[in-house]
């Protein structure tokens, strides 16, 4: 069974084909921490690896015991105040002030499965087998409350998912003013942190620091996970590489506040704790209630980076994300935004589709502007009607037409938002997310909607499923355009206040699950001004989301790298869009645009009605080889080769899952005078099989055959001036130049 209970020693032992997950009741009945990482041979009696040792200042719970103390032990979840010092996994007041607490073991459950989490997004099982789940609980007698501890183990990656309940048993309300989703204390810091950092149009850039005392980590207090930092922290060795080394991973599957805090204490013991930022956070719980914490996921390679990452595609891409689209292969789209802004009527939206159609495009996605009287980004949100001065046939009456010329038909809206000059602010101005006794802050001339009170998601459902149950979409891009500022939930008590943030991802979790339960065909995209809710609990909803505001190819090129590291190539939304780019102004060909957007979902963001014949024959070349790839790219193994961060180059592969075939993409931002001879070392294939290599753009080469051992060992040439090219090679020099190969590998009868 892959989850042991020691009953002599008081271990228990999670574990499957890759990793082991240790843990041990202590002498005074709380939880501590014994191992993660590689799978161990199961065993009763691994508490030779708890150590203690008598040190000054220490607080001891043992008269006369100076070697047992909290402040020097590795633990499950801490409490603090117990003689820890550090900081702790949670923190509960009682209703006189008091926040000591003496939460012990009282039980434990294990079963095969996965529970549902109540109103917030998890990772799942299809079958009972895939995992089995250990519970364990501790009660605080005095405080007649318990905590459950919730560990699920899965068969087929080397990952667990924690998080935490807290239950009120007693007459007495506790207060929890912290309750993070895990813990995890490490025996030393001879690690690198990795952080998925940035800003609008430059999200999850990857950055590494080398741990040192004290308190590292990042966070969002925003009421979004953010474009700043993502809900992702990973701590390599300094050795390792993307394809070789021990590397940790940590993940919150949640889209809200967040805190991903790693802290090194005196004696080198690493502590990390993830979960929902305490900031603003008092949850009370009266007699009989409880309180779940959001999920996170811990994900442990000795395979490297590469190996960490593919772990978490694997598992989100899979049992994450649900649904019919969340295995199928995704519409090739054009996007109106960057063709018309706000400036559109029903015939310029028709000729966009039209000449979408003709070249292979197979969904048209009408974005912002389309409803209540809206000409620019300072009115009408919240007014989910048609514009008919637009589109005089409606949103219903465009779609038919569209779909009738044999393309599928998608629709953007901001269901969280509103602006002040719209009939929801007019009628409702207690709904805005503020304290609208005083003055208030707006983003982009707009407000947030109070989602902590179930008549403002009603009210947004309700215009929102007339627009869906009449027109044939098929697709909705689900957007998001501004930070939390001034949070008070108007008409509500002193008690609520504390639970707005939370509640307020609650709500946005319910309007995503009601919408998608009732309409299960359609295929929606999260989006948050491009990148700022680019996170787990968004996948559980939306299979894809949009990756950046930034479509310039030579940035996303560094921005899906990035993603990568924890989210599958299937959730990255990516376009191909106009030059000059509309948010760096650069200039990058058709090919490279389109070799970067293809490592995604792909589509067109740009006024096709304005290309040359040439420019729309390679489209149409474009989007029929994304037709044959797709399922490739979309559901295949994807590895990082060379990273932007550390040069000028940059490469990155994807693998079919029975590496019959791959693609090869290697990006060069800028053109060195003279350069050195490129020369990429691949990965993820079968060292005795042979491949045929074909360039799929470019100089159109053909590169004969060649057996994974050689390609992956002694390395495949990508340099632009050699390999024979004669006068092609002056044609491939210059600036954000790229080239695509495509792998295949032969049988026995070729």
């Amino acid at each position: 069974m892959p989850v042991e209970f020691h009953q002599k020693s008081g271990e228990f032992h999670l574990y499957n084909d890759e990793i082991s997950y240790i843990m041990e009741i202590l002498e005074n009945g709380h939880l501590g921490h014994v191992y993660f990482g590689k799978r161990l041979r199961d065993r009763e009696g691994f508490r030779y690896l708890t150590e203690y040792a008598a040190r000054d200042m220490a607080a001891c719970p043992f008269e006369g015991r100076r070697d047992f103390s909290l402040e020097h032990l590795k633990q499950e979840y801490p409490a603090f105040g117990t003689g820890d010092t550090r900081y702790p996994a949670f923190e509960i007041e009682r209703e006189d002030g008091s926040r000591v607490v003496d939460f012990r073991y009282l039980g434990h459950h294990i079963y095969q499965g996965k529970k549902k989490l109540e109103g917030l997004p998890a990772v799942y099982v299809e079958d009972e087998a895939e995992a089995w789940t250990l519970e364990v609980t501790l009660e605080d007698q005095a405080v007649s409350a318990r905590i459950v501890l919730s560990y699920s183990i899965f068969r087929d990656y080397p990952a667990i998912a924690r998080s935490a309940r807290f239950v009120c048993e007693g007459e007495e309300t506790v207060t929890i003013l912290n309750g993070m989703s895990g813990c995890l204390d490490l025996p030393d810091k001879e690690y690198e942190m990795l952080e998925l950092a940035g800003t609008w149009a430059r999200e999850r850039h990857i950055h590494k620091r080398e741990l040192t005392y004290g308190i590292q980590g990042v966070y969002s207090m925003r009421g979004c996970s953010s474009h700043q930092f993502n809900p992702f922290l990973g701590l390599k060795r300094k050795e390792t590489t993307e394809s070789a080394g021990e590397a940790l991973g940590f993940s919150l599957v949640y889209s809200g506040d967040f805190l991903a805090q790693v802290e090194v204490d005196n004696f080198d013991v690493t502590r990390v704790v993830m979960g929902i930022h305490p900031n603003e956070f008092r949850w009370e719980l009266g007699p009989g209630e409880a309180f779940q914490t959001p999920e996170m996921v811990m994900v442990y390679s000795d395979k490297g980076l590469n190996g960490m990452s593919q772990a978490f595609h694997g598992l989100y891409r899979t049992r994450l994300a649900r649904g019919v689209w969340r295995d199928r292969e995704r519409p090739i789209l054009i996007n109106n935004w960057e063709a018309t802004y706000f400036d559109f009527n029903e015939e310029k939206i028709l000729e966009i589709a039209s000449k979408a159609q003709e070249l292979g495009i197979e969904l048209f996605v009408l974005d912002d502007g389309w409803f209540g009287k809206r000409n620019w980004d300072d009115s009408s949100l919240g007014d989910w009607y048609p514009n008919l001065e637009k589109l005089p046939e409606g949103i219903t009456g465009l779609a038919r037409k569209i779909q009738d010329m044999g393309l599928k038909f998608g629709l953007w809206f901001e269901p969280e938002m509103t602006n002040k000059d719209s009939d929801l602010f007019r009628a409702h101005p207690d709904w805005v997310l503020a304290d609208i006794r005083r003055p208030y802050s707006h983003g982009r001339n707009q407000y947030v909607l109070d989602f902590s009170k179930e008549e403002v998601v009603d009210c947004v459902y309700r215009q929102m499923k007339k627009i869906l149950e009449e027109a044939p979409v098929s697709y909705v891009k689900w957007d998001m355009n501004r930070s939390f500022s001034e949070v008070f939930s108007n008409g509500k008590d002193r008690s609520w206040q504390g639970k707005v943030r939370h509640k307020y991802m609650l709500g946005v979790y319910s309007l995503y699950e009601r919408l998608t339960r009732e309409f299960p065909e359609i295929l929606f995209e999260s989006c948050a001004s491009g990148g700022a809710r680019f996170d787990p609990g968004m996948l559980y909803y939306a299979p894809q989301a949009w990756t950046s505001d930034d479509t310039d190819a030579v940035e996303r090129i560094k921005i899906q790298y990035g993603t990568s590291m924890v989210y599958p190539v299937s959730s990255m939304g990516s376009h191909v869009s106009a030059v000059p780019n509309h948010q760096v102004f650069r200039n990058t060909s058709l090919d490279t645009r389109a070799n970067v957007a293809y490592f995604g979902t792909f589509g067109y963001e740009l006024d096709i009605t304005k290309l040359t014949e040439e420019e729309q024959e390679k489209i149409k070349e474009q989007v029929a080889f994304m037709k044959q790839h797709r399922r490739l790219i979309q559901q295949g193994r994807f590895y990082r080769l060379k990273s932007p961060f550390e040069g000028n180059y940059a490469a990155w592969m994807v693998v079919a899952e029975d590496g019959s075939e791959a693609l090869l993409a290697y990006f060069r931002m800028m053109q060195p005078p003279q350069g050195k001879f490129e020369r990429l070392y691949l990965t993820g294939l079968e060292e005795e099989e042979e491949y045929e290599i074909k360039e799929q753009a470019g100089a159109g080469e053909e590169f004969g055959r060649h057996y994974g051992d050689e390609l992956m060992y002694a390395g495949f040439s990508v340099s632009d001036f050699s390999s024979g090219l004669g006068r092609k090679a002056y044609e491939l020099q210059g600036d954000y130049f790229s080239r695509l190969y495509h792998l295949r590998k032969m049988d026995s009868n070729n």
